[in-house]
């Protein structure tokens, strides 16, 4: 469906009122249908905000434009991060979601969009499960991010994310006052089952699925 900002998104509502929702954001080439079954494998009942990057890299969609690999238009990250960040604060008045922002889940560039968010506009994602992202950009100054959980899922021998940009994210957000946690696994840049134990294993540690 289409909705806010012109967004091509998926919504399924949840079943527990004391969830937060899951903005689910896909990486380069995926959709809005990609990430559903992890969203509802990570927080049984939570309510799922899946909406589709706009912008197309040879047919493919994406969250923002690139330069080259892993070098990124920032005024167009800045432009795109703001419009998502507006979409979903107006999908949250259209589906009556409960008032705690969303945490976000992203994979590769839906994790750099989301990590965007929280850095340009943080009040509107209570959290992150970001799954192999690196900086996309450093604001200064840096935003409030206290209060604000997030986990950073890491492949060691990812060919496209380097160990060392996953750290700096990391070194970041915990500079600007968020809860970060880092997991390192053995694989490269795909999602595996050892990435959704991981992800399980952080939302039912975190009092985010608690309703907190």
């Amino acid at each position: 469906m289409s909705g806010p900002d012109g967004f091509v998104h998926q919504f399924v509502p949840g079943s527990r009122a004391d969830l937060p929702a899951l903005l689910l954001l896909h990486g380069t080439g995926g959709n809005e249908r990609d990430l559903l079954s992890l969203g509802a494998a990570l927080a049984p009942g939570a309510p799922l905000l899946s909406p589709r990057g706009k912008v197309l890299e040879n047919g493919m969609p994406r969250f923002f434009r690139r330069l080259a690999e892993g070098v990124f238009d920032l005024d167009d990250l800045r432009f795109r991060a703001n419009e998502l960040a507006d979409f979903v604060e107006a999908a949250t008045r259209a589906y009556g979601l409960t008032a705690t922002p969303p945490v976000a889940v992203g994979f590769s560039n839906g994790a750099n969009i989301a990590a965007a968010m929280l850095l340009l506009r943080p009040k509107s994602l209570s959290g992150a499960l970001l799954f192999r992202p690196m900086v996309p950009l450093a604001p200064d100054p840096l935003p409030d991010l206290r209060g604000v959980r997030v986990a950073i899922v890491a492949g060691r021998t990812d060919p496209i994310v380097t160990p060392e940009q996953s750290t700096a994210l990391a070194d970041l957000l915990t500079r600007s006052g968020a809860d970060v946690s880092i997991e390192w696994l053995p694989g490269g840049h795909v999602l595996t089952r050892a990435d959704i134990e991981v992800g399980t294993r952080w939302f039912g540690l975190s009092s985010l699925s608690r309703g907190a």
